[in-house]
């Protein structure tokens, strides 16, 4: 797996030298975003990608912080920021999106962070945009690290924004003074949003029990009709036996015996 990643970040550095000797025109004819972020002075930000799109591949992994082990959204790319810019982000989207600078889609560019709602909360999703409408996330249990396409319904349906972090090393929040974001802050943020995701989840769990317990109780109401109805079959057997064997012994009794001759 290690061999393959670094073949695929040698072709991907090839591939950005090239976009930047002649870089591919958009339809609206503005350079690919991927080939400017390899033009000179730009090469922490080449690096982050390449960091990032060398993981394709790896496991998703709920709290996963390694990509030995497998990764989760955040862990991906709190792993890639810190490898390729020595930058320490929020270990949750939450808390991601309260560091560096709020940015509009119209103003995307790759390295940026674009977040989603996609577990009921804001900001439950996070990934890195590549350009084009593309970018670079860990998905969920049982997927692998992928590109997905913004444009597609699920995603467009569920964008909560994007955030620009300092390619020179330090959040875009620490460095601007337009707007500032205090670490204290961001951890409350974070702790807030750890709190609904696990209200959240207890009220998945109730909802879950409480659908087991109905269907418990219809089972048993079920079962207490069919036992209530087998009583009375029964007992209505029993009647009838009785009533057929008095019968029988009025019959007998007033039944004369025949006389000899």
């Amino acid at each position: 797996m290690t061999f393959h990643r670094q073949l695929l970040a040698l072709f991907l550095a090839g591939f950005m030298a090239f976009a930047h000797a002649a870089p591919e025109t958009m339809p609206d004819g503005e350079a690919d975003p991927i080939a400017r972020f390899a033009s000179p002075g730009e090469e922490a930000a080449g690096d982050l990608l390449l960091q990032a799109m060398s993981l394709i591949g790896v496991a998703y992994r709920f709290g996963g912080n390694s990509p030995e082990t497998g990764l989760d959204c955040s862990g991906f790319i709190q792993y890639v920021f810190k490898k390729s810019l020595r930058v320490t982000l929020p270990r949750t989207s939450a808390g991601m999106a309260q560091v560096g600078r709020e940015i509009e889609r119209d103003e995307l560019k790759a390295g940026d962070l674009v977040f989603f709602n996609t577990r009921g909360f804001r900001y439950s999703h996070v990934g890195i945009y590549l350009g084009n409408n593309k970018f670079i996330h860990a998905p969920r249990t049982g997927k692998n690290i992928e590109v997905a396409n913004m444009s597609q319904s699920y995603w467009t349906g569920r964008y909560n924004g994007a955030r620009r972090v300092s390619r020179t090393g330090l959040p875009v929040a620490a460095a601007e003074a337009d707007k500032p974001v205090s670490s204290a802050l961001a951890e409350k943020r974070s702790s807030k949003s750890r709190k609904a995701e696990a209200a959240a989840r207890e009220t998945r769990e109730a909802k879950g029990k409480k659908r087991k317990a109905s269907r418990e109780s219809a089972v048993k109401s079920r079962k207490a009709r069919q036992a209530e109805q087998g009583r009375k079959k029964s007992s209505r057997s029993e009647q009838a036996a009785k009533k057929s064997s008095k019968k029988a012994a009025e019959k007998k009794k007033t039944s004369k015996p025949k006389q000899k001759d």
